[in-house]
């Protein structure tokens, strides 16, 4: 039965660049056979000088494909009426999407075999191909840019005397031992194009902005940005005691950072929005995408307890020292806060966002001056809360039964918050002005 043309067989009449196309097609499909010295209506036409053209296909997969498909092509001779042609056996690649190491992980450098042509993978294909070949955890994926300098990864390292050469960056995963770009390579990289955006509002809503930035770039370089202009936004108000004045900026420097670095280097960047950063006058939110990593709680992060979603980010920030142990960032922002009687830190976190807040330890709102400082931190505490409980307000700040419910029918009094319920279901909700 004469051979044909099928989702698995190719034929080609001579020795042309277009053969590495048909390889990673059939790599990222099911497998094929290209047979080079039959033409399109199956005639065999034969190869000239059969070795030296063996050894050109040969070469051409080895030097124009990524990653490494030699292990999945197998090639042979055979003959018909004096006539020598190339037979190359492609196995389905067991690292897709392979791809023209020119054109890039792009659909004009990626195909797919479709029917009896070789096509561009689209790029949800790609995407599902890499997903299927590297898992799902993103940092290791292979980037879809291969086009990546690192100017400001460089400079940090040489800052502190680190080595940055093509070794490095595979041992801390940057880039893989075939000099694939990997995902993180691509978050540490000029080209990252996940960003950070920080807005500075006239009051405690999002109502009228007063300034805004978007920083892009290498994550080094928003995170030196980002935290530049966060500090110059962290204004310093003096008081005194007795003859001494004493100065107190309206944050924590280490909470500051602390609370950045965290939105950095624990977000998930699989989704592409950006990390947010809001300023209010009597807070700053720094929102990240993700929540917490399954398994953990919010009272096993202000333990110190840390399971990174970003593993390989994190031994970098820390080779970099910007962090330190894992899981010290959460309870460092809460030491931070030295007044107990003032408002605290808080944390927020649903499934697909993390939230942190920061009180201004300066700011005092006219409508709660002559408030207790239980009063406004419950206060402050609900600001962010849909509804709690007596309970909930018990365990939050350490207090007794009769505390809380004492400080609460005061609250209710003065029209402050509202009950919601009867009887052990009854919750309270802040009065909205």
């Amino acid at each position: 039965m004469p051979l044909r043309e099928s989702d698995t067989i190719e034929f080609k009449e001579s020795v042309t660049d277009v053969i590495k196309k048909e390889v990673i097609a059939f790599a990222n499909s099911n497998g094929g056979t290209i047979y080079i010295g039959i033409a399109d209506d199956g005639t065999f036409v034969g190869v000239d000088n059969a070795d030296k053209s063996l050894q050109q296909v040969s070469n051409m997969i080895r030097d124009a494909i990524k990653p490494d498909v030699t292990l999945f092509v197998k090639y042979s001779l055979q003959e018909k009426d004096k006539k020598t042609i190339i037979v190359v056996q492609v196995q389905k690649g067991t690292h897709a999407p392979y791809y023209l190491v020119n054109k890039g992980i792009r659909p004009e450098g990626v195909f797919v075999r479709q029917g009896t042509s070789a096509v561009p993978a689209s790029e949800d294909a790609i995407r599902r191909m890499i997903k299927e070949s590297d898992g799902t955890h993103f940092e290791s994926m292979r980037s879809l840019n291969q086009s990546l300098t690192f100017h400001t990864m460089e400079e940090e390292c040489r800052k502190r005397k680190i080595k940055f050469g093509t070794q490095q960056q595979i041992t801390l995963g940057i880039q893989s031992p075939d000099g694939v770009y990997t995902n993180l390579g691509l978050l540490l990289s000029d080209q990252c194009q996940h960003t950070i955006k920080a807005a500075i509002f006239n009051g405690t809503k999002k109502e009228e902005f007063q300034d805004r930035r978007e920083f892009s770039g290498s994550l080094l370089k928003q995170m030196n940005e980002a935290y530049e202009f966060i500090n110059l936004n962290n204004k310093t108000t003096a008081s005194f005691s007795g003859l001494q004045r004493i100065d107190r900026r309206d944050y924590p420097e280490e909470a500051l950072r602390e609370a950045l670095m965290n939105s950095l280097v624990h977000r998930e960047y699989s989704f592409s929005g950006s990390t947010l950063i809001n300023i209010f006058i009597d807070r700053i939110e720094f929102v990240s995408l993700g929540g917490l990593v399954q398994g953990l709680t919010l009272n096993d992060i202000l333990l110190g307890i840390s399971q990174c979603r970003n593993e390989k980010l994190a031994a970098i920030f820390y080779r970099l020292d910007l962090i330190e142990a894992y899981g010290t960032g959460i309870p460092k922002i809460m030491e931070s806060y030295t007044e107990p009687s003032a408002p605290q830190p808080q944390i927020i976190s649903t499934d697909n966002a993390f939230k942190i807040i920061l009180p201004n330890r300066n700011y005092t709102n006219p409508a709660i001056a002559n408030l207790t400082p239980l009063e406004q931190k419950i206060l402050f505490y609900m600001a962010t809360a849909e509804s709690v409980s007596r309970r909930d307000i018990e365990t939050k700040f350490k207090i007794s039964r009769s505390k809380a419910t004492t400080t609460i029918h005061t609250l209710l009094e003065q029209g402050r918050l509202k009950a919601i319920g009867n009887g052990r279901n009854r919750r309270y909700a802040l009065v909205k002005k």
